[in-house]
């Protein structure tokens, strides 16, 4: 059945008006997105096909890409552009509720910054929280960024913004696009290097997190970087 053919209290928009957004479910609410269905399935239709797309629901719509998307007969590149901005303005909002943490005293200061961001991320991404001394956050700085098989890091890429703006600690923060945060024996060794090299420049390594698909490592946590 077409949306317009449904009685009036059943449509997806006149729903969200009359009772809110939070009373539609997932399909009525990307079929409001989408907008339209085609000759031969309703909108609603279609955000079913969407939903089943990769076999998780609602939560693998953050992984969809516009190939993804092309291959869903009645969704082109208007609907797809819409679709996907709505997907990374909710994960821009996810992670800006998190952004107002200022200052460091645990893991989950670390994760409230950066889990909801960093755990969608398609390539790794090495990143750093410098900290001052009082523990608080003077920047984060993305240090390399590598392709899905892992980043080379330098400890002289790793230290220079910690260097220039005269931090006196930093957290290293990576993710594992494959979603499992357990350390490789490369994370382990490069872990070791920063920590030399922090030594050396009188800047303290606090930790070094793994981000995974809401999982984490503190390597810290295993041993691996020293009180």
């Amino acid at each position: 059945m077409i949306i317009r053919e449904m009685p009036e209290s059943e449509r997806p928009r006149e729903k969200l008006m009359q009772h809110g957004s939070a009373s539609l479910a997932n399909r009525e609410l990307i079929a409001i997105l989408l907008g339209s269905g085609t000759k031969e399935k309703s909108a609603l239709k279609i955000a079913d096909e969407l939903l089943v797309l990769r076999g998780s629901g609602l939560r693998d719509l953050c992984y969809l890409t516009a190939a993804d998307l092309s291959k869903i007969k009645g969704i082109g590149t208007a609907k797809a552009s819409v679709l996907l901005a709505a997907i990374e303005l909710g994960k821009r909002l996810a992670a800006e509720t998190k952004t107002n943490v200022r200052r460091i005293s645990e893991i989950s200061d670390v994760l409230d910054i950066c889990m909801q961001r960093m755990r969608y991320y398609k390539k790794e991404y090495f990143n750093a929280l410098l900290l001052n001394s009082k523990g608080e956050i003077i920047s984060e700085e993305n240090i390399s960024v590598g392709d899905l098989s892992g980043s080379i890091v330098h400890p002289r890429e790793a230290f220079s913004e910690a260097v220039n703006r005269s931090a006196a600690a930093v957290i290293f923060v990576h993710n594992h696009p494959s979603g499992d945060p357990a350390p490789s024996s490369e994370d382990i060794a490069v872990t070791r290097r920063l920590c030399e090299a922090g030594n050396i420049l009188g800047i303290k390594v606090f930790d070094h997190v793994i981000i995974g698909d809401g999982l984490h490592v503190s390597l810290k946590a295993e041993g691996y970087i020293e009180e």
